[in-house]
């Protein structure tokens, strides 16, 4: 005799009715605790780097904040409460806590000099002079007063900015009228944030 679906459920309805009538119950599933590695970390919202959509992502550290210690990042995810991607992520952006716990991340200014074949590190001081060093000589090289019909136009040629697209509006209208100082009229960013 074939069995149908029927029978088998009024087996089923049988037999735990009899089983619940002896006394015999299935003992109840208890959910289980489990520490999640975010439990004491420290959330922290960012913005992701690698393109202009700039989606929210809430990066988790731990350590105790004392004075000499480094945290330690243990987890980056999506931020669901970012008007923009509302907690997910691309793959790049999935991978971002790869990024930061990359042993070959550069964690210093690095120069190549003129006719040299390797990177050499030097201190964020000396970066940061180099650099003014550089605009400072290129603005007075390539400075316009004036163009080929008179007209006074004060305006420097040979630099250029674009505003990355983790910069927020604010950063970048700063730097808009900083460049704008120096004279500069290439001038473009990507900001959304």
């Amino acid at each position: 005799m074939r069995k149908t679906r029927r029978d088998f459920l009024k087996a089923s309805t049988v037999g735990g009715t009899a089983l619940t009538l002896l006394g015999l119950e299935p003992t109840p599933a208890q959910a289980q605790l489990r520490e999640l590695k975010i439990a004491g970390a420290t959330q922290t919202r960012s913005t992701c780097p690698y393109c202009s959509v700039s989606c929210g992502v809430l990066i988790y550290t731990i350590g105790d904040k004392a004075k000499n210690v480094t945290p330690q990042v243990v987890h980056v995810e999506g931020d669901p409460d970012h008007p923009i991607n509302r907690g997910t992520l691309c793959p790049k952006g999935a991978s971002l806590e790869q990024d930061i716990l990359n042993p070959r991340r550069l964690l210093k200014p690095q120069v190549r000099r003129p006719g040299s074949d390797h990177w050499e590190d030097i201190p964020w001081n000396q970066a940061v002079d180099e650099i003014a060093h550089w605009v400072k000589k290129t603005r007075e090289e390539t400075f316009v007063e004036t163009d080929a019909t008179g007209r006074t136009v004060n305006r420097c040629e040979g630099i250029a900015w674009t505003g990355g697209c983790t910069d927020t509006n604010e950063f970048n209208y700063l730097v808009g009228k900083a460049m704008r100082s120096l004279g500069v009229c290439y001038l473009e960013t990507q900001a959304r944030v």
